[in-house]
């Protein structure tokens, strides 16, 4: 796919959110802000980042928003739904993220036209959650065919020329992966007989796909990843990604395992706990909901440490995740992280990291760089999986049978590259011996 391959990005896109809580109402308003001149797109590479091209020495370091054709903020419209029925500026002030007196008020106008739709929603996959707003139907696919006809309706009401999906809800339930995950034959028979192991988070996801609009899963759950979803995803030639945003913990986990693992240091064990009183540490205060997120975060560091390679460094690592629901802590999580490592002649050492993040912050400049680039990737053909978005993710998908790269430095430089392919430049490899021809002989 070269650049000649990528539709121009006319027109609005619509960028649909399902959940409205503290990471949605801080990414709409921060855009707002953007927009308006109040703030700048601190922490998103779609807005502020650079990315060489050719040599050092051509000095071609544009924008990536200059190189690939991106949608512009001012073309963004925002939508979405909430099981509780508050507008975005009532959720906003409700999520005590933003200053209501810098940050809030002086959006209030455009905030409180952002109403959410009526969710599906079904308390036993979220049980720290109830709400009004919500849909009934006879089945979870007449409840798939409502959400479809929201975003037909959405997409006409705001003439928006394409679509985006970000899920910014709350964690579901622990779910495997089932026989009526295995074929889109039987999922949708499942949709049809109300099957348990169908998940809410699965009926956007399929309404989304269905209507032709690119998906990104912000949380651990199972959503896209299994087989009936994502061969849905490649017959109407879809674009998705996955999954658990990667905003605090996880990118510092991300960020110190590669240094470790390039200084060949060894580790021996990783306490991690995190707390939060957020509405997402009130879901996670649920045993099932935190095994969901569990999984997500334990399998960061054995993919980066790879032990079957380096079973004397790290072949006994003991990791252990704590997330505790902590009321007056609100959005402000913090993130504390001890490290037991080891280093020459096997003699211990220790780091010890206190991570204090806002976590929505944190999330939010994610959601907008997932949306400009689900839809860079929808409108170059890109369908299925997008494993140059890893990025983004805690637990990002990949093809079957092969194994996630969790290193953020590998998963950077596999974006970057992505958007040099698609745009008919050339890889960069780093090698750099070209500028040493003169003296050095390569064979």
């Amino acid at each position: 796919m070269s650049g000649n391959g990528v539709k121009p990005a006319q027109g609005k896109l619509g960028v649909l959110l399902p959940g409205m809580g503290a990471v949605a109402t801080t990414f709409i308003a921060g855009v707002e802000a953007v927009r308006r001149g109040i703030s700048e797109p601190i922490g998103s590479l779609t807005q502020l980042a650079h990315i060489r091209l050719g040599k050092r020495t051509d000095d071609r370091n544009p924008f990536i928003r200059d190189f690939v054709p991106l949608s512009g903020l001012e073309d963004l419209v925002f939508g979405g739904w909430d099981p509780i029925p508050d507008n975005a500026y009532e959720s906003a002030l409700n999520a005590g993220v933003l200053n209501k007196y810098e940050h809030i008020e002086p959006l209030a106008d455009f905030l409180k036209g952002i109403k959410p739709m009526p969710a599906v929603f079904d308390n036993r996959y979220v049980t720290r959650i109830d709400g009004t707003n919500v849909k009934t139907g006879s089945t979870k696919r007449d409840l798939g065919e409502q959400l479809r006809q929201d975003i037909r309706d959405f997409k006409e009401q705001h003439g928006c020329d394409r679509m985006v999906m970000v899920w910014c809800a709350s964690t579901e339930i622990f779910l495997q992966p089932s026989d009526v995950h295995m074929s889109l034959e039987k999922f949708e028979q499942a949709l049809d007989a109300d099957d348990p192991a169908i998940a809410p988070s699965m009926i956007y996801a399929w309404a989304a796909i269905m209507e032709g609009v690119p998906f990104a899963n912000g949380a651990p759950n199972l959503t896209v990843d299994f087989p009936a979803i994502q061969d849905l995803a490649k017959r109407e030639g879809v674009a998705i990604s996955g999954k658990d945003f990667k905003s605090g913990q996880t990118m510092m986990k991300t960020i110190l395992a590669p240094g470790l693992k390039a200084r060949m240091i060894g580790l021996s064990g990783w306490f991690s706990t995190n707390i939060l009183g957020n509405r997402d540490g009130a879901v996670l205060d649920d045993p099932d909901s935190f095994k969901t997120k569990e999984e997500s975060k334990l399998g960061v560091i054995e993919h980066i440490l790879q032990p079957k390679l380096h079973p004397e460094l790290y072949g006994n690592v003991y990791h252990k995740v704590r997330i505790e629901y902590y009321p007056p802590r609100g959005d402000n999580k913090e993130g504390w992280d001890n490290l037991d490592i080891f280093g020459w002649m096997g003699y211990p050492m220790q780091i010890k990291v206190d991570f204090l993040c806002r976590d929505s912050i944190l999330a939010a400049p994610i959601v907008l760089d997932l949306a400009l680039f689900m839809d860079l990737a929808q409108r170059a053909g890109m369908s299925g999986i997008q494993e140059w978005l890893s990025f983004y993710f805690k637990s990002p998908m990949t093809a079957p049978g092969l194994y996630p790269e969790h290193d953020l430095f590998i998963q950077h430089m596999k974006l970057k590259n992505t958007l040099r392919h698609l745009m008919g430049e050339d890889q960069i490899t780093h090698l750099g011996l070209e500028y040493y021809e003169d003296t050095v002989e390569v064979s």
